[in-house]
């Protein structure tokens, strides 16, 4: 039987047999990868190239009742510097009940997880086993026994070659169907492990705080989702996979992702730090993460060590995410699309003070965000008119995005209609288009006035499609398959419009989440797959669907970016003919921002292009990736009209920070389309568009 409580999983050590019953296993491991393994009783110390930062050491306490880790350290020349000791890694799963019957089953997001009801419980580390493995150049413990009345799995410790990074996870899995879950983290001690805890405030200040003694513990709202602790011997930071570890909300309020101090909700006894999720999110629809029966769910934490103080060792985790700013590529403009700031309704035509510089257009502008395209009165304004109010809010959009936009910064007006075609649509014009999603009887498809000029008004389907063709603009679906979108575009995939080169496809996003997936976003990949495989050469861009946009926001987390291909940054005065070319065309990639596609092409076509494959079938693919967190692996992904089929190739063997070019030679006989993902050790991401074959 399900059971629809909220589970709380604490992660500890409990009392048990000894350690020498504990075989250490080396099954997998190579001895040649620069990684020493010794074992003295209870302690297994494990020694790794840490690059720059010399030898990172970590000595686990096999010993049941006492903390897993004796000791963390770097060693430089011959002085081991130790920087935490006698701490445990600790887990918080709190386990919900997922809707898989009233929408669209696991793809669903309109889901209220925290509003059902819940109860805790306890899950020990038992330390039952123990193996250390190689997988290229990352080093993986197994300690098993991880377990909760409906979970049960291993700890995985994996260590990465020439970086002091390494990651926790508490890899679980459940039989229970319909199970959406939540996870807090950290590292925890009996007694003050760090003698000063430090953080960035979200105006990227670093504070600190002596870490003395208090019964509960602190939950803070921090830049960067990381939180530091320092001693004589140096750093530790403890943050969260960017992106992976934030399921996807309406907002990105800032929620206190980080904690640190003693009795963590009650439940972990102790002084520690780490990592937390709120579980009434943004109070709107809070869908959690998907845990299907059987899947490996990875509920996990990064640490990162340095022998200098926190505030160094922050720029050192802040390099993992460029410093949350989009890297500058040459030949290449950044773009971020679907915002609900619904800033004219709210603030313009609300009377309200309307600053010269809107706090939200300096966000982006700190992101490195190039081109943004807003998607404007969302259920907020009056797009059936009547039209004089239709037209006023209109002006007052394209007024607002002339005067935000600069010589290195557009901003682009856009909406989700969600009218005529089915489901929710956003649309983008290269220039100002006034128009009305009503035509009365007898009223003519356009009309003309001094002060709007062209006016259009829009009564199906047909008309639609018909401004679309006569503005060069662009429709696609946004969140498909999901929220408004459900059975969308499957739904209108035979339709003139869909058919229609103004019909650019849909949009990807990080949605649903799922903890044992290892790549993000899969709900549209999939589709991406399904329309190459219609035939119809559609295209995918990234979005965000934001509401509030602010600098205390998390917004790195939940954002993604396109990188147009293009040399010049369009201008308002000039319309923005090439954004909306650049992606009619597929000259694009899609990313989390920490890795970087900048070129792919297939016999030399890049993507949007069309390839012509030799006699035989077979196709040079190249491809050149930068990235910050070590590569996971990157995916061919083809088909022919019927299968999809996916050639993937391992990189584990990359280390941290590297640019690389990729080549390799596949027979694509009887293919149609291929694209590329690529995927980190922290389940960041990017995807190109199609490589058309023939």
């Amino acid at each position: 039987m399900f059971c629809c409580l909220s589970a709380t999983v604490l992660l500890l050590a409990t009392t048990g047999l000894n350690a020498q019953n504990i075989t250490v296993g080396r099954k997998g491991f190579n001895a040649k990868a620069g990684v020493s393994v010794k074992q003295d009783k209870e302690i297994v110390t494990v020694s790794w190239p840490a690059g720059a930062d010399g030898t990172g050491r970590m000595l686990i306490n096999l010993k049941k009742g006492e903390p897993l880790f004796s000791s963390i350290g770097l060693v430089k020349g011959t002085a081991y510097r130790e920087v935490i000791k006698n701490v445990n890694p600790e887990f918080i799963l709190t386990e919900g009940k997922r809707d898989l019957i009233s929408q669209n089953g696991w793809n669903i997001f309109f889901d209220k997880v925290p509003l059902k009801p819940h109860q805790s419980y306890k899950v020990t580390l038992d330390k039952r086993s123990f193996n250390i493995s190689t997988s290229g150049s990352r080093t993986v413990i197994s300690i098993g026994g991880v377990e909760a009345p409906n979970f049960s799995g291993d700890l995985q410790i994996t260590l990465y070659t020439g970086q002091p990074l390494f990651n926790v996870a508490a890899v679980i899995s459940t039989a229970i169907d319909s199970t959406a879950i939540l996870y807090d983290a950290g590292l925890v001690a009996d007694k003050k492990p760090v003698s000063k805890v430090s953080w960035s405030d979200v105006y990227g200040k670093v504070q600190s705080d002596n870490a003395a003694a208090a019964d509960t513990a602190t939950n803070l709202a921090v830049k960067y989702r990381t939180v530091l602790g320092s001693n004589a011997g140096g750093s530790i930071a403890v943050f969260p996979a960017p992106h992976q570890y934030f399921y996807p909300l309406d907002e990105a309020f800032n929620l206190k992702f980080v904690w640190y101090g003693n009795n963590y909700r009650k439940t972990l006894a102790g002084f520690g730090m780490g990592i937390r999720q709120e579980l009434k999110g943004d109070n709107r629809f809070v869908p959690w993460f998907n845990a299907p029966p059987g899947t490996k769910q990875r509920l996990n934490f990064f640490c990162l060590l340095g022998t200098g103080d926190a505030a160094a060792l922050l720029e050192n985790v802040k390099r993992f995410t460029h410093n949350d700013v989009y890297k500058v590529i040459p030949g290449y403009k950044t773009m971020a699309s679907h915002f609900h700031n619904e800033f004219i309704m709210s603030v313009v035509l609300a009377g309200k003070p309307v600053p010269e510089k809107p706090a939200f257009v300096d966000v982006f502008k700190k992101m490195n965000v190039n081109m943004v395209h807003l998607a404007e009165f969302h259920y907020t304004a009056h797009p059936k008119g009547p039209e004089d109010k239709r037209l006023l809010e209109l002006k007052s959009l394209f007024d607002l995005c002339k005067r935000s936009s600069t010589n290195d910064f557009l901003l682009m007006p856009g909406e989700e209609p969600n009218e005529f075609y089915g489901g929710h649509w956003l649309q983008i014009f290269p220039k100002p288009v006034y128009w009305v999603m009503s035509r009365e009887a007898g009223k003519p498809f356009v009309t003309e006035d001094t002060e709007h000029g062209k006016v259009y008004h829009i009564g199906d389907k047909n008309d639609m499609l018909q401004l679309l063709k006569t503005e060069n603009g662009l429709a696609w679906t946004a969140h498909p398959r999901t929220k408004g979108s459900t059975g969308y575009p499957d739904k209108y995939k035979d339709e003139e419009f869909f058919k229609s080169p103004t019909f650019l496809g849909g949009a990807w996003k990080a949605m649903p989440a799922d903890l044992s997936q290892p790549r993000l976003g899969k709900r549209v990949l999939d589709l991406m797959d399904d329309m190459n495989n219609w035939g119809l050469k559609k295209k995918v861009i990234s979005e965000a669907d934001r509401f509030t946009i602010t600098h205390e926001n998390e917004m790195y987390a939940h954002m993604n970016i396109n990188y147009l291909r293009m040399n010049k940054q369009p201008q308002f005065n000039a319309g923005w003919q090439p954004v909306v070319d650049a992606m009619q065309q597929g000259s694009f990639f899609s990313t989390t921002g920490e890795v970087l596609i900048n070129d792919f092409t297939v016999n030399g076509k890049q993507s949007g292009g069309t390839a012509t494959l030799s006699a035989n079938g077979n196709a040079n693919i190249s491809f050149k990736l930068d990235w910050t967190f070590p590569m996971q692996y990157a995916d061919i992904i083809s088909g022919d009209g019927k299968k999809v089929y996916h050639d993937r190739i391992n990189l584990d063997a990359t280390k941290a920070f590297g640019v690389q070019t990729f080549s390799k030679t596949l027979n694509l006989k009887g293919r149609t389309w291929v694209r590329l993902e690529v995927w980190d050790a922290a389940v960041n991401g990017a995807f190109t568009q199609t490589v058309w074959l023939k």
